[in-house]
């Protein structure tokens, strides 16, 4: 022990909360060095498997002739729903509605209906073509642009929000418009594509090595499937090679497809899908068909409007009911509707089983909203900023009541109003207005556009138990500490983050802290990493841990030096006992000695959230993220051809975990939800069919895509409303929405073509194809009639 001398200047930890450290596998992942599940070495005699997917997109099995699949070489098995040996289902709704191989029938193009396992790959791929399977073929329901939401069948209950008479309020305004809007879906197109690796162990036991986002989900639905409890499956997870909601329930399938033939066989088996099965086989983002009425006055204050939201679900339920509930909660964005009615429609296809993906329906209900807002724009010809303002929700602390969302949860914590104030002067707004008019009206055929779009997303899951985490902390004996938590890393910088939490909780430096791999093994009954909430719940968690290990190491050091808790005090590496000092290696080697627990589990349920679906009411979420950005595009008028001159974004972080991180995420996830609406086109053929199945058929952005000028900053005023995480805010989800603003730029730019007197109505994707259409649609439409 040495006296202590007050050092007002002593050095910080390195790597603590709020400072900014680069992702933990970054440097892996550019020389090529992060394991994923690929790059693990294969136990001896392991298995592979090829899927025999269905041809058909709606049929029943008339009959199926696997002889030549068996008999070829290298073929040791071929499961199929028969050799199951629990239920042949995993549907994460509970609806026993997704199995894990066709019985009886198929209800989408490339449905799984057997598996081959096989000394290789390669020999389990090609067998998997020699299957011989008739069909009665039945009629198929492909796209939902034409189906009734009242009459035609939906996979899961429908959700209605109400708040006042919208019937009543459109009815007495003074100005209506009603339209519809086509809104397609999204392929997560994550690098690592859908991948599992199953290790037989004694007796029951299993391990499954999964890209899954949901360790938790998929140990208790691959234990459904083997029909044992769920302690007999351990699912690990160090990284995902991206998820984006794809591997948060599409995962288990393969996991248990994995498991079966591992315990059938006793040896290890890998199913890892190629891209192209991968992007048929596997759910994506739903598109949906939004009906929208708005009363409003002339001035453009929304009086009431009246949504449904009709969504492609596919053949099955997964997570559809929810993420048209959630679209619902972000039918408002940043908007007071006085009076509403929104109901959701999750209409079933024979198409694949859509799923989770970034923002989980929010985008498209903040799409909805915007498209609402352009209207009123249009109408009562003003800039549709200003009709943005107009409506916003009153700013945090003002005493108004234009604060309640159409789920009846109270707004407190709105900031949007500075952020968009903020946002107009750093993009020099106005003056570019000016310009891009100016420029437009001495420009032929090229013509540019402008716009600034808000965000206001509702962090929570809103299942209401998926709203807790668990975490591990060990302090071992030489002070080095060991982190694991019920979270999972897909690039996101997760782990980094919740390794940053402990290092503050301890005071030491980050590289004391070491990441391990998510296993169900060390934290059970763990929420998916999903919802934007994984910084959040666990960083929580891993917080409570630590605390506790804490307190009883200052406990000791109080009783061992006899002075008082309040006088122990954590510092940077060390720790300040009364006036004396030890390193936190040497305090922890003596908690040892005097055996002292230096091992924690930590856990966190957030606070204050309730919701009642049958009645659509509740505090839905904890708190909300925001943010804003303005994008500005140059359209060929002659081709539909477009690029993105600059876009300028300003988002709501809260006191930021890891600022080079988030400004990362809200980067990524710009770019991702641009790509959702623009050039990212699903199409299917008449039969059923997905022909965007490949990188050569499906376009996402191209690093040649991405904004000439990208100005992104994060506030640096903001911080939580409620006490989450060092008071930070979650940027998993909240960013993707930003790409609405490169979809209104587009429609602002082929409405100068009309005078910005005809509302453009451009759907999505915006594809340079449905731009063109646009325009000669306005062109049409403004032309004297004859």
């Amino acid at each position: 022990m040495t006296e202590h001398t007050p050092n007002l200047k002593a050095a910080k930890i390195t790597g603590g909360v709020a400072t900014d450290q680069r992702h933990d596998s970054a440097h892996k992942h550019v020389a090529g060095t992060a394991v994923y599940i690929d790059d693990m070495p294969e136990p001896a005699g392991t298995l592979h498997v090829g899927l025999g997917l269905s041809n058909v997109a709606h049929g029943t099995l008339k009959n199926v002739d696997l002889s030549e699949v068996r008999s070829a070489p290298g073929v040791v098995d071929v499961l199929t729903y028969a050799d199951v040996p629990g239920e042949n289902d995993v549907s994460p709704s509970g609806m026993h509605d997704d199995p894990v191989f066709a019985q009886g029938k198929v209800q989408f193009h490339g449905q799984p209906i057997f598996a081959v396992v096989a000394e290789t790959r390669e020999q389990a791929r090609r067998a998997a073509r020699l299957a011989k399977i008739e069909y009665e073929e039945l009629p198929a329901i492909i796209s939902i642009w034409d189906l009734d939401t009242e009459k035609d069948k939906q996979v899961a209950s429908p959700l209605t929000l109400t708040r006042g008479d919208a019937a009543a309020a459109i009815a007495a305004a003074p100005r209506r418009v009603k339209g519809r809007m086509k809104l397609g879906g999204q392929d997560h197109f994550y690098l690592e594509g859908q991948i599992s690796l199953a290790v037989p162990g004694e007796d029951d036991e299993v391990t499954v090595y999964c890209s899954t986002q949901g360790p938790s989900e998929t140990q208790h639905l691959v234990a459904h499937v083997l029909g044992v409890p769920s302690h007999a499956v351990t699912v690990e997870v160090r990284r995902m090679g991206g998820g984006f909601g794809g591997k948060e329930t599409q995962a288990n399938q393969c996991a248990a497809i994995a498991a079966i033939a591992a315990k059938k066989h006793k040896r290890a088996v890998k199913v890892r899908l190629d891209r192209d099965e991968d992007m048929t086989a596997t759910g994506k983002r739903h598109d949906f068909a939004i009906d929208y009425e708005v009363g409003f006055d002339d001035e453009g204050n929304i009086l009431g409007v009246d949504y449904i939201f009709a969504l492609n679900a596919g053949f099955s339920a997964d997570l559809s009911g929810p993420v048209g509930d959630r679209a619902l909660f972000h039918c408002d964005n940043t908007y007071f509707y006085p009076n509403v009615h929104a109901k959701s429609a999750p209409l079933y296809t024979n198409t694949v089983s859509n799923t989770a993906f970034r923002g989980f329906g929010g985008p498209q209900g903040m799409v909805g909203a915007e498209r609402v807002i352009d209207e009123v724009a249009f109408a009562v010809g003003k800039d549709s900023l200003e009709i943005r303002k107009l409506n916003f929700y009153d700013p945090m602390g003002a005493p108004g009541d234009r604060n309640l969302t159409p789920y009846h949860q109270k707004v407190e914590d709105c900031i949007i109003q500075r952020i968009v104030a903020e946002l107009e002067e750093s993009a020099d707004y106005a003056r570019r207005r000016r310009e891009i008019a100016a420029f437009n009206n001495n420009s032929r055929f090229i013509k540019r556009g402008m716009a600034l779009t808000p965000v206001k997303f509702g962090i929570s899951f809103t299942k209401t138990e998926s709203n807790q985490a668990g975490a591990l902390v060990h302090v071992y004996a030489d002070g080095s500490v060991h982190m694991n938590h019920g979270g999972t890393e897909m690039g996101q910088g997760l782990h980094l983050k919740v390794a940053q939490v402990v290092a503050e909780e301890f005071q030491i430096d980050l590289d004391r802290v070491k990441i391990t791999a998510t296993t169900t093994a060390k934290v059970p009954n763990t929420a998916p990493t999903a919802a934007s909430s994984g910084a959040d719940l666990n960083g929580m968690a891993a917080q409570d841990a630590a605390r506790q290990i804490r307190k009883r190491l200052a406990a000791f050091a109080a009783e061992k030096y006899q002075v008082p808790t309040d006088q122990v005090v954590f510092l940077p590496n060390r720790v300040r006992v009364g006036n004396q000092e030890i390193s936190f290696n040497d305090l922890v080697k003596q908690a040892y000695l005097n055996r002292i627990q230096l091992s924690a589990a930590g856990f966190y349920k957030t606070p204050k959230i309730h919701w009642d679906r049958a009645k659509g009411r509740g505090h839905a979420f904890y708190y909300f993220a925001y943010g804003a950005a303005c994008s500005e595009v140059s359209v060929d008028t002659l081709t539909g051809e477009y690029v993105v001159e600059r876009a300028d974004i300003l988002h709501d972080t809260g006191r930021s975990l890891n600022r080079a991180i988030d400004i990362g995420q809200v980067e990524g996830g710009f770019i991702q939800g641009m790509g959702w609406l623009t050039t990212e086109e699903l199409w299917w053929d008449g039969k059923g069919r997905l022909r965007t199945h490949a990188p050569s058929t499906y376009k996402i952005p191209l690093a040649s895509d991405r904004p000439k000028i990208f100005n992104v900053a994060l506030t640096d005023w903001s911080e939580a409303y409620e006490p989450t995480i060092h008071r930070s805010k979650a940027v998993g989800e909240p960013p993707l929405p930003h790409g609405m603003s490169v979809l209104h730029a587009l429609s602002d730019a082929v409405a100068s073509v009309a005078d910005h007197k005809i509302c453009p109505r451009l759907d999505a994707p915006a594809t340079p194809e449905r731009v063109l259409m646009a325009i000669e649609r306005l062109r049409a439409e403004a032309a004297p009639k004859k």
